[in-house]
């Protein structure tokens, strides 16, 4: 026996139906492709539905809460409106279907959530730390991992900006060698970090973050100077910062700030009569209540699986070299 089919209108008449609707209806058909057996018709203000009483009820609440975002804000993006489908049931990306450890969905609807135990105690100790540092080899998901809970954190409004960071160490004198002005020069070294951002927030959206500085991506000297407060900091390839450098980040700090600091201490590229800042801190900073530390190592990789053996090949050659120094 088939379902009783329930035709309902909603009225947007509070709020202008284009901040509703979105940039070619993306809004709007983030709820269709979340209920395709209902009919979802919009027709200015009015936003016409048929199907099961159920689901019917399920959109509700989410225009609902659409609303309320675009009355209390002012706006909503469409990652703030795939967070508030996947709050209420009887959608087909419905949250009670996702793993608990979720960070947040991803552009293309795929879950971002930690998959080894390193990623998943950067994740617990994040919540509960102010300033963390996680260290650990190539492809150990730190950086990515920290991303996504900044971004997450900037759609909750728990702050107000991402700023992410990186020493453009290799560049030194060589920048006056490459191309462009200097924004040309310094982005290859940050590319990694947008790679990151354009997973997880869609194209549009972070084009006007980039713009309004809602998120910055900078190189760390020109973190000198600035205080921080309502942001979320990410200091990536630490372990190329100087000590002076890393005291300079550590200090930016403000009110209602958070810090990761990134880094793989078996990949400093500094000169060899400078010191990386990272391992510094490690030494000095690892008694301080409120700093934690978390050391990622091979076994939380995740690239292909011939980066583990790469990396247990070079750990086990440089054990060889130094014993054979040694001697």
């Amino acid at each position: 026996m088939s379902q009783k089919l329930y035709h309902h209108d909603i009225f947007l008449d509070e709020v202008n139906p284009v901040d509703f609707y979105g940039i070619n209806n993306e809004k709007l058909e983030l709820i269709k492709k979340a209920f395709p057996d209902v009919k979802i018709i919009a027709r200015g203000s009015t936003i016409k539905t048929v199907g099961e009483l159920q689901k019917i009820e399920a959109i509700h609440k989410i225009i609902n809460g659409i609303l309320n975002e675009i009355k209390t804000y002012g706006e909503v993006d469409a990652f703030r409106v795939i967070d508030i489908i996947n709050r209420v049931p009887f959608s087909e990306v419905s949250s009670k279907n996702e793993p608990p450890d979720v960070i947040l969905r991803g552009v293309n609807g795929n879950l971002i959530r930690p998959k080894t135990p390193g990623q998943r105690r950067l994740v617990k100790v994040a919540a509960e730390c102010e300033l963390v540092f996680a260290i650990g080899p190539a492809g150990s998901g730190k950086t990515y991992t920290a991303v996504a809970l900044a971004v997450r954190a900037l759609r909750d409004k728990l702050v107000k900006k991402i700023v992410l960071v990186r020493p453009a160490v290799e560049a030194g004198e060589k920048l006056g060698f490459l191309p462009g002005d200097l924004k040309d020069k310094i982005d290859p070294y940050l590319r990694p970090l947008y790679d990151s951002l354009e997973d997880m927030i869609l194209p549009e959206k972070l084009q006007s973050y980039l713009e309004k500085n809602i998120i910055e991506i900078v190189p760390l000297a020109y973190m000198r100077g600035r205080t921080l407060n309502n942001s979320f900091i990410i200091l990536d390839e630490a372990q190329n910062a100087t000590e002076s450098q890393m005291k300079m980040l550590l200090t930016r700090m403000g009110y209602d700030s958070r810090i990761i600091v990134t880094g793989d201490t078996t990949q400093i590229d500094l000169p060899k009569s400078q010191k990386s800042g990272l391992i510094q801190c490690t030494r000095i900073l690892k008694n301080i209540a409120g700093i934690e530390f978390v050391f990622l190592t091979e076994e939380d990789v995740v690239r292909h699986q011939l980066v583990k053996k790469i990396l247990a090949a070079y750990a086990e050659d440089e054990k060889a070299q130094s014993q054979e120094y040694a001697q």
